[in-house]
């Protein structure tokens, strides 16, 4: 409900027009030559005579002092003409009547359509003091002609900004020459014009030739600054509009210094720096703008008591920091937006004493806690709180007593509590939005509601129970219904929404509800004209058939059901569906039949996949507009017909993983221009990837052809402008070396050419794809050196390195490990929000394709289908490495999975690795590594559930603390040298390198002292222990007496029958 910036542009010289219009009186009889030209003005004037309520009525037989817009003087002279919004769309010239008026004062000719530059004659209207020429369709340069007026007291050429084709300019002559000569202006008003003067240039020309200048508005003028410190002279200016210019600048501290300011307009003006607080203290202020300037800073640090200030609008700035009680001194304030800020902390409860309160947006913020009760303020008529950290329930409010409450959007905070019935009863309220909270309890019925104007009840992702109440299909005026994502059980009969006869939008999707359908053919005009359904989780059995007559219906969901028939033909003729799911169903049968005639409707999203659809693959039927296909987890079992690109000329998705296709990838696929994922995989194709597929990456974001038959080599042809972020190509029986032009994709987030049969060696120029999150090899024929020449790999986002089974030699170079920064990460370096790496389809469609790949964890193949971002993991089993097993390692700290197994790594396992604290499985078996088992690990290792040392040359006791002590046999076997449980071999203490990791660096026979301290301190514990319990008992009566009384009590309640 905020209101749009070029609507205040109305008021100014609205206003102003009604100030004039005390001057035009009727004061006079009108004389023969001011009717001769008003009469020849109105017929060379082209205007639409049925709109027009002023030139329309010029009557020949009256007195044309006495005609509508016309103001004349004692003498009989016309002073003032006002053809404000008559509808003329031409006929103003140099040679109109018009300019024969010469006696006129006030003209107003705003809000026509003239079509044509100012005519230069207006220099001929010397007596004039007020023009107003704006948004009448004038363009081109402002002639010289106006600055010939020398007694204009307001000036309006205001253009609307969004009014390209009539922009006025000021080149030559340019600003300076326009004001000149009008020393006696007051009011000024050149929005939209294009001024474009250079540097602040501006700021001089007015402070120099407009000294009583009270109302500046120079809105979208594209002015730049900074704003020059010569302003400050025009000491009278009250009003200032500079809004939607290009300043690139702080807000100057001398705008406080103008005794008469009233309102300060600035939003949307690349205003940047520290907002000065001394403006907020201006007494005379009541209206201050700085919205939409996203550098400017700022703080509310204080308001005076007496301040004036009605609206505040901050919204889309940077200011920041806690609200102070102060706030609650601005008595006057009816507006308060502080939308899309930084602001922190509570709300101050003193904004409930903000009784003139009309409109409150204080939505995507930080705000916390509690909100204060707005009882008291029933002016209000808006307040919207949405997307801050709210909590608390909002019970503390009298609802009932916001008569006026049109607007309440709460939505997205962590609010608790029940809802309050009595927001049902406001006979105001439109929107009522508290989705995405903590809402919990029933929702209880509601008897003699008022809200019959309520058309949007959003109540979704709480926690809702229950059944929904009846009472909620009373409410007649609903345009927007939205239950979904909450606990409400029961069953709802579809027929109840009849009595919605407005609803267009109903969501009761991811519940525990059952929707029965019972209805006959004669009712099913009853139901109201839906656009968008979401029915996706309501247990539904079969396709409801009112929907056959939703001809307006555009959005339909149906997903996450339990429909097992096909796909009736009538969905086919719901001519304006553009979105369709139906995923996870058991739909079944093929596709062919009931899509015969699907090329002609404008479906863009359609969504099959996860149901029983099986046979060949439909190829003309396909939606020729449609964006997002997916048919994947199906049993379609045909070949991709070859012209199935035809079909596909719009479409940004296409999946067909998870089915039983077979045949050749066909190359028509490259004429689908638009696409950006394709998904082939798991499927039986062969053949050779196309060569046009891989230059097609420029425009393709996903690849995915994993797990198929696919053989051959990768061309090396991926072009330079690659825009790929995913290349899956793992399960294949692809051959030969990794594409040098792959370097080429720098925004590449994931590439998977594991279970292939590539030989190569290690592809180091993939070093600097920074972007690069997973590197998969895995069981290839890869060779050589892991370590690059020159410059280190620089991944410093990569999070899954599976480089196992492969043939790689050589040591590993710790100082690799340095730039892999997503895997430095601190204990408390927990990312806030746990994301996937994922591709998103269309901009703000919240369609996404999801990547899977399968990795070895705890000694399972596993496929993750969703990679968080903090999934860590380094898998370089099963090559031929050797040497020590750098330290660096050790700094990973974010490592969930570390395998360097089966490999010839040699010496001590690095104590380092006992900081890896994230650490869940940990596999260094079939190696060469000796000595004892550090105690870092054990102490470090917390969370460690897979532990894998075996077959090594490690000596020593087992560590028997924390996670170490918990693993079987498994994990230690084959180490010669080892000893302690859950090995059946005991250590000998006394024997070289079999000692307790602890006391290593002990004396070999220090561990007998130890053994005598602890058997003597268990002793003196034990006795002093007792003598402090028994002491008391034995020489202390009243101890006694209470501590035998106690046991008795306890006795008694275990065993009553004592109690005799």
């Amino acid at each position: 409900m905020k209101i749009p910036y070029f609507s205040w542009l109305f008021l100014i010289p609205i206003c102003s027009l009604f100030v004039s219009f005390g001057i035009f009186v009727v004061s006079g009889q009108c004389l023969g030559d001011q009717r001769s030209y008003l009469l020849e003005l109105k017929n060379s004037l082209k205007f639409n005579s049925t709109l027009s309520t002023k030139l329309v009525r010029w009557n020949e037989s009256v007195d044309c002092c006495l005609w509508e817009g016309v103001t004349c003087s004692e003498e009989g002279r016309a002073i003032g003409l006002n053809l404000f919004n008559e509808f003329i769309i031409g006929g103003l010239d140099n040679s109109s009547s018009l300019f024969s008026l010469q006696y006129l004062e006030n003209l107003n000719l705003a809000y026509n359509c003239f079509n044509s530059p100012i005519p230069t004659d207006f220099r001929k209207l010397k007596n004039l003091k007020y023009l107003n020429l704006s948004n009448a369709c004038f363009a081109g340069q402002i002639p010289n002609a106006i600055s010939s007026l020398t007694r204009l007291v307001t000036l309006d050429l205001s253009t609307l900004f969004y009014l390209a084709d009539s922009m006025l300019k000021l080149e030559d002559p340019n600003l300076a020459m326009l004001v000149q000569n009008l020393s006696e202006l007051k009011e000024l008003y050149l929005n939209g014009v294009n001024i474009s003067p250079q540097g602040n240039e501006w700021c001089q020309v007015l402070s120099s030739s407009l000294p009583n200048l009270s109302v500046l508005s120079m809105s979208s003028c594209n002015l730049s600054g900074p704003l020059d410190s010569s302003l400050s002279k025009l000491q009278s200016l009250s009003i200032i509009y500079l809004d939607n210019n290009l300043f690139n600048a702080p807000v100057p501290e001398f705008f406080a210094d103008f005794r008469n300011l009233t309102s300060l307009h600035l939003s949307s003006s690349y205003l940047k720096g520290t907002f000065p607080e001394k403006i907020f203290r201006v007494l005379t202020l009541q209206t201050l703008d700085l919205s939409n300037n996203k550098l400017l800073q700022g703080s509310l640090s204080g308001f005076l008591p007496k301040s004036s200030l009605q609206s505040l609008l901050l919204s889309g700035s940077n200011f920041s920091g806690i609200l102070p009680d102060s706030i609650g001194n601005l008595k006057m304030l009816s507006r308060l937006d502080l939308s899309s800020c930084n602001f922190t902390g509570s709300i101050p409860n003193s904004m409930a004493n903000l009784t003139q309160l009309v409109y409150l947006d204080m939505s995507v913020n930080n705000f916390t806690g509690p909100i204060p009760s707005f009882s008291i303020t029933k002016n209000l008529t808006d307040i919207v709180l949405s997307h801050n950290v709210l909590t608390g329930g909002i019970n503390s409010t009298r609802w009932e007593e916001l008569l006026n409450l049109v607007n309440l959007n709460l939505r997205n905070n962590a609010f608790q509590g029940s809802i309050p019935i009595s927001l049902f009863s406001l006979p105001a309220l439109q929107k009522l939005e508290l989705s995405n909270n903590r809402f919990s309890s029933q929702l209880k019925e509601f008897s003699n509601f008022s809200a019959f104007l309520l058309d949007t009840l959003d109540l979704s992702s709480n926690n809702l129970e229950g059944p929904i109440p009846s009472s909620v299909f009373e409410l007649r005026g609903l345009k927007l219904l939205s239950l979904s994502s909450n606990n409400f059980c029961g069953s709802i009969q579809i027929n109840a929404i009849q009595q919605l006869r407005n609803l267009s939008i109903l969501d009761l999707s991811y519940n525990d509800l059952l929707i029965e359908y019972n209805v006959t053919n004669s009712s099913l005009s009853l139901f109201p004209q839906i656009t968008k359904l979401k029915l996706a989780s309501c247990k539904l059995k079969t396709f409801p058939d009112f929907l056959k007559n939703q001809s307006n219906l555009i959005y339909l969901d149906l997903s996450n059901n339990q429909i097992q028939q096909g796909i009736p033909n009538w969905i086919w003729k719901l001519s304006n569906l553009q979105y369709l799911n139906l995923s996870y169903n058991q739909l079944m049968t093929t596709l062919a039949g009931p899509l015969l005639n699907l090329s002609s409707l404008n479906i863009l999203v359609l969504d099959l996949h996860s149901n029983q659809l099986e046979g060949e693959l439909p190829v003309l039927p396909l939606p020729s507009v449609a964006m997002y296909l997916d048919y994947s987890q199906n049993n379609f079992s045909s070949v991709i017909p070859a012209s199935i690109g035809k079909s596909l000329s719009s479409a940004t998705f296409f999946s067909l993983s998870r089915n039983k296709l077979h045949g050749r990838i066909p190359e028509s696929l490259c004429y689908s221009t638009y696409l950006q994922v394709l998904d082939l995989s798991d499927n039986n194709l062969n053949g050779t990837i196309p060569q046009c597929l891989i230059e097609m990456s420029a425009t393709l974001g996903v690849l995915d052809v994993r797990s198929n038959k696919l053989s051959g080599t990768i061309i090396d042809t991926f072009p330079g402008n690659c825009s790929l972020q995913t290349l899956n190509l793992n399960g294949n029986l692809l051959d030969g070396v990794v594409p040098m032009s792959l370097s080429n994709c720098k925004n590449l987030e994931v590439f998977d050419i594991g279970n292939n049969y590539m030989e190569d060696a290690f592809p180091c120029y993939l070093r600097n794809i920074s972007r690069l999150r997973v590197l998969v090899l895995r069981s290839n024929k890869f060779y050589g050196s892991i370590n690059c020449e020159g410059s280190n790999v620089i991944w410093p986002v990569i999070q899954i390195v599976d480089l196992a089974s492969n043939k790689f030699t050589g040591q590993l170079q710790g100082e690799s490990f340095s730039t892999w920064k997503a895997m430095l990460g601190e204990e408390d370096e927990v990312q806030p929000v746990l994301k996937h790496i994922q591709f998103e389809v269309l901009k703000f469609s919240q369609l996404y394709y999801q990547d899977a790949i399968t990795v070895t964890s705890k000694g399972l193949y596993i496929e993750l289908v969703k990679i968080l971002t903090i999934f860590i993991s380094i898998d370089i089993s099963c090559n031929n490495l050797e040497g020590p097993i750098p330290e660096e390692i050790g700094e990973l700290k974010s490592l969930y999975i570390l395998n360097l197994s089966h490999n010839a790594f040699t010496n001590s396992i690095p104590p380092s690795l006992g900081k890896l604290s994230h650490l869940e499985s940990l596999d260094l078996s079939s190696n060469k590594l000796n000595g004892a088992i550090p105690m870092q690990l054990a102490n470090g290792l917390t969370f460690l559930s897979v532990l894998n040392l075996s077959f090594n040359q490690l000596v020593g006791q087992i560590p028997q603390i924390k996670q170490f002590a918990t693993f079987l046999e498994t994990s230690y076997k084959g180490n010669k040298g080892l000893c302690g449980f859950p090995l059946n071999i005991e250590c000998k203490y006394d024997e070289p390198g079999a000692l307790p990791p602890a006391f290593e660096e002990t004396h070999s026979r220090s561990w007998i002292w130890t053994d005598w301290k602890n058997y003597i301190s268990a002793e003196l514990g034990f006795i002093f222990g007792f003598w402090v319990v028994i002491g008391p008992l034995v020489y202390w009566k009243r101890w006694r007496i209470q501590y035998y009384k106690h046991v008795d009590d306890i006795l008694i309640k275990i065993f009553p029958q004592l109690n005799l």
